[in-house]
């Protein structure tokens, strides 16, 4: 046996017995890349990081993860959904659809946060998952540019010429009113700036998703606007999830939503461009804006 050998085999002699005796019995954590199943498993919160606005303030810019394949999961603002100290009620989503959803709201926090923390907590299907949010200088992100390659988010208006939403949805959108059975029209105007580099600006492919993830199938499209429903009492149904976007009229969609029990609503608009489902993982860029609805 070599001199090489016996050392590598003495290495491990100690790291196996470094393992606590009790190792093999813990439960194993819930992993990211374990099996998926269509329902019956936990919803976690994404921490994306913390940003400054134009007027220097902080935000935290917050998603979640629905680990699920199809089950949609309603959990009203409480103790099964909270966030704290000073909450429990954040603005935070109270309908999760299944898988990733990036960026879906946003937190305003005081410029002397220092290392405060708040925490969100969720319960779903019976189990339970917490993340911290802080302003940790290795989470601070840049929303509204992606350095590289110069490319900005989107832009949704929701009247023509009317007030622009780009980035996180920071600002709130517009107020509207239905009444139950109804379908209610939602118009829309989306556009995009071309990145400064444009022609340097690889198009993922649709089947990807993340930093460096490879993906399969066509390319992305440039532009695209995704309706769902953030908050609510009761499900809704879009015409349109994702209504066509006519770039010769100033970018027009329109989409209509019907609601099936009344109460106070809150729609999100998400326009991504071809960096496509969290900006490619670089979190830029996409937009994510909010529409009120009181439905009677």
């Amino acid at each position: 046996m070599t001199r090489i050998l016996r050392t590598t085999i003495a290495a491990l002699g100690v790291a196996i017995a470094l393992v606590p005796p009790t190792f093999a019995q813990q439960p194993l954590p819930m992993l990211p890349l374990g099996p998926n199943k269509d329902a019956g498993d936990a919803v976690t919160g994404a921490f994306e990081g913390w940003f400054y606005k134009s007027d220097g303030s902080i935000s935290f810019l917050v998603g979640y993860f629905n680990r699920n394949l199809k089950q949609m999961i309603d959990i009203p603002v409480g103790p099964n959904n909270r966030i704290e100290p000073g909450g429990p009620d954040y603005g935070q989503p109270t309908h999760f659809l299944p898988r990733r959803q990036w960026g879906v709201f946003t937190i305003p926090v005081a410029k002397d946060f220092g290392d405060s923390k708040l925490t969100w907590t969720i319960v779903a299907n019976g189990q339970t998952t917490v993340i911290p949010l802080s302003v940790h200088p290795n989470y601070q992100v840049e929303p509204y540019e992606e350095k590289g390659m110069g490319n900005t988010p989107p832009t949704i208006r929701f009247e023509r010429g009317g007030a622009a939403h780009t980035g996180p949805p920071t600002e709130p959108g517009p107020s509207l009113a239905a009444t139950v059975g109804a379908p209610l029209t939602l118009p829309a105007w989306v556009t995009d700036k071309p990145a400064r580099f444009t022609a340097d600006v690889p198009r993922p492919p649709a089947g990807g998703g993340g930093r460096g993830a490879r993906g399969r199938g066509a390319a992305r499209p440039d532009l695209t606007l995704t309706w769902a429903l953030q908050r609510g009492p009761a499900d809704v149904t879009f015409s349109e999830a994702k209504p066509t976007i006519d770039k010769a009229a100033d970018g027009a969609t329109s989409t209509t939503v019907t609601f099936s029990s009344p109460g106070e609503y809150v729609l999100r608009a998400q326009a991504n461009d071809i960096s496509g489902e969290g900006g490619g993982g670089f979190q830029c860029c996409w937009t994510n804006a909010h529409v009120t609805v009181t439905v009677k």
